[in-house]
């Protein structure tokens, strides 16, 4: 089921804030939130690259490519994401959405022909982004312009619609029962 020409860029160097811990090491039916998205890029995707801070030492079965800030921000993970991919698409997955499946992955990889980015009905992320659009990306990094949905409005993006209750993200760790 792997789409060829299609990179996976898994974001596991958020803050997690108001998680309290590593959320890419919180676990969920039986798997770590990591593990469970890198299978389903796997899946989906010709390659992937996990993206976050080396520093953190996370115990991940998967390598894991610095992105070379101290900065934590989704932006900056799909900056390293779109500078190390070998193909110009790249679907991007952050590490806290235990329920998304590859087919809805693949759904976002088949929206973005013609355009620059296709995201859900939700917002950026998940979203399958070319690697063109890398420019644009470090100038709003140059910028401190951190918000992806903001990166959304200079791009030509498609919206695909996916089923609601694959985008639950976890924000706290009460959101894993």
């Amino acid at each position: 089921m792997a789409r060829h020409g299609v990179t996976g860029v898994l974001l596991v160097g958020g803050a997690s804030r108001r998680f309290g811990s590593p959320k890419a090491l919180a676990r969920f039916e039986g798997e770590t939130l990591a593990a469970r998205a890198y299978r389903v890029l796997e899946t989906a995707c010709e390659s992937v690259i996990a993206v976050g801070k080396t520093a953190d030492e996370l115990p991940l079965s998967f390598p894991v490519l610095d992105d070379r800030s101290d900065i934590r921000a989704a932006m900056v993970g799909l900056a390293a994401g779109l500078r190390a991919a070998t193909t110009d698409l790249c679907l991007v997955l952050p590490v806290d959405l235990p329920d998304m499946t590859s087919d809805a992955l693949l759904l976002l990889a088949d929206g973005a022909e013609g355009v620059d980015a296709a995201v859900p009905q939700t917002g950026p992320l998940p979203g399958v982004y070319r690697r063109s659009i890398l420019p644009v990306v470090e100038g709003r990094i140059e910028d401190h312009d951190f918000a992806l949905h903001g990166l959304l409005g200079e791009l030509r993006t498609r919206v695909v619609e996916l089923d609601e209750s694959l985008l639950r993200n976890v924000n706290e760790p009460s959101d894993l029962r």
